[in-house]
C-alpha cells in the first residue's frame, strides 16, 4: 500500500487518523466492489439496516445535498435493493426503505466490511484494541458523526 515507515515510528494524531481514514475508506471500497456497490451504496444500505428513513434525514446523515440523494436512491432502486415508500401518517413524505434482497445485501456487506476493518487492528493484542476502540468511540462522540456504520443489533 505505500511505503512504510519502521515499526513503532511516531506519528501525529493528526497523520494518524487522516491516513486511517484513507486505510479504512480503501477497505470498505473494497468491500463494497465485492459485493457489486458503490461505497456511496454501501453506506446507503447500512443507513438503512435498522429501518426505514425519510429522505431529509438520509441527506443529513450522509452528507448529500436533495439531488445528489434523489440520484443515489434512484440508482440503488433500479438495483432493485432499495425502494421508496409514503411515510405513514404523511402521504406527501417519503422515505426509503430496503427490500428483501436489499437487506440481504447489506448484512452480506456489512460482514464483510466489518471483518476487514477489525483485521486492520490484528496486531494489537486484545487490550490495546479494547482502548483504541474506546478512543475511537470518544471522538466520534464528541463529534456528533452520524450513526452512518452501527451494530445493528443495538
Amino acid at each position: 500500500m505505500g511505503i512504510a515507515e519502521e515499526p513503532g515510528a511516531a506519528m501525529g494524531i493528526a497523520v494518524a487518523l487522516v491516513r486511517s481514514s484513507f486505510l479504512v475508506d480503501a477497505v470498505y471500497a473494497a468491500a463494497a466492489r465485492e459485493h457489486g456497490l458503490t461505497p456511496q451504496q454501501g453506506q446507503l444500505l447500512c443507513v438503512l439496516m435498522p429501518g426505514a428513513r425519510g429522505m431529509g434525514e438520509l441527506g443529513a446523515m450522509l452528507g448529500l445535498a436533495k439531488s445528489s440523494l434523489t440520484g443515489l436512491v434512484d440508482r440503488t432502486s433500479e438495483r432493485g435493493l432499495v425502494r421508496r415508500a409514503a411515510c405513514p401518517g404523511d402521504a406527501r413524505t417519503v422515505r426509503a426503505e430496503l427490500t428483501a434482497k436489499g437487506a440481504r445485501v447489506a448484512e452480506e456487506f456489512y460482514a464483510a466490511t466489518s471483518r476487514r476493518v477489525e483485521e486492520l487492528s490484528a496486531t494489537l493484542d486484545l487490550a490495546d484494541r479494547e482502548v483504541l476502540a474506546e478512543l475511537l468511540a470518544r471522538v466520534v462522540t464528541a463529534n456528533e458523526v452520524p450513526a452512518v456504520f452501527s451494530d445493528p443489533e443495538e
